[in-house]
């Protein structure tokens, strides 16, 4: 399971056992099924208006990648595009298709084949680079259906209070204060589950997705340069220190604090 995520969901158990234990007399009145119900609906019903059917149900699979640490492989392609390339430098055709064959990644399949093919560089980049913008579209795309869920869930939870509003204006004539108090809160109730789903289930959901798309862009670009570097038959070794620096990780790209300081530099420095 996604760390990040498990944390994440312990925090808000957290939160909300916090509130109910604390800040109210009994847990039970911060339940309000019907309007649970109303923003639920009203959220699924408004987002399956906004969307076409096949959409919404490809996103609702996404949901358990938020839950499931996902790996991206990108060392395992680094090692597949050195060993093509240096299949390929050494003229070994065949091996090279033979490798295409084991290779799950299905981006970089289609990139060295159009290689082996003798296609021209510029028609590999533009192929590769808009499977690279479809890719991006589509994601950015799924990820915008949770935003909007994020939108219309505080504005249904507006609907079912003012439906319980008006449920209290009826019994307000009777000026029973033990009648409209109870009204009262189960009317506020409503706005308290839109804006709760809202922030910590609709939102986060769609940060984790953008987020992913983000590391996704970087592994297929990483793989668009190594293909680059092979149609311009580089030497391998050079090819794999160019791809290691995309998975390199550097704290500060500027300066690196564990490193000593020559005096020639403390000398610079002092100048």
């Amino acid at each position: 399971m996604n760390p990040s995520t498990l944390i994440g969901i312990l925090a808000s158990i957290v939160l909300l056992a916090s509130v109910l234990l604390f800040t109210a007399e009994s847990p039970q009145s911060f339940v309000n099924l019907p309007g649970l119900a109303i923003v639920l609906a009203g959220t699924l019903a408004a987002t399956f208006i906004s969307y076409p059917l096949k959409e919404v149900v490809r996103v609702v699979r996404l949901v358990g990648l938020v839950f499931r640490r996902e790996n991206t492989y990108t060392r395992d392609d680094i090692k597949e595009l050195v060993d093509m390339s240096r299949l390929w430098f050494k003229g070994d055709v065949r091996a090279v298709e033979a490798a295409l064959e084991q290779t799950r990644n299905p981006f970089l399949r289609t990139g060295i084949q159009l290689v082996i093919a003798n296609t021209k560089e510029e028609e590999i980049f533009d192929l590769l680079r808009w499977r690279i913008a479809r890719l991006k579209a589509r994601e950015h795309a799924e990820a915008q259906i949770f935003r909007t869920m994020a939108t219309y869930a505080p504005a249904f939870g507006m609907i079912g209070t003012l439906v319980g509003l008006v449920n209290m204006l009826e019994v307000m004539e009777a000026g029973d204060l033990n009648v409209i108090g109870p009204r009262m809160a189960v009317a506020l109730l409503t706005t308290f589950y839109g804006i709760l789903l809202a922030n910590l289930v609709f939102k986060p959901i769609a940060v984790k997705l953008e987020r992913r798309t983000e590391e996704r862009l970087i592994a297929m670009n990483m793989v668009l340069e190594g293909i680059s570097l092979i149609t311009k038959r580089r030497l391998p070794s050079f090819i794999e220190e160019t791809l290691n620096s995309f998975v390199a990780n550097y704290h500060d790209e500027i300066r690196d604090p564990q490193r000593p300081v020559s005096r020639d530099e403390e000398a610079g420095q002092g100048a």
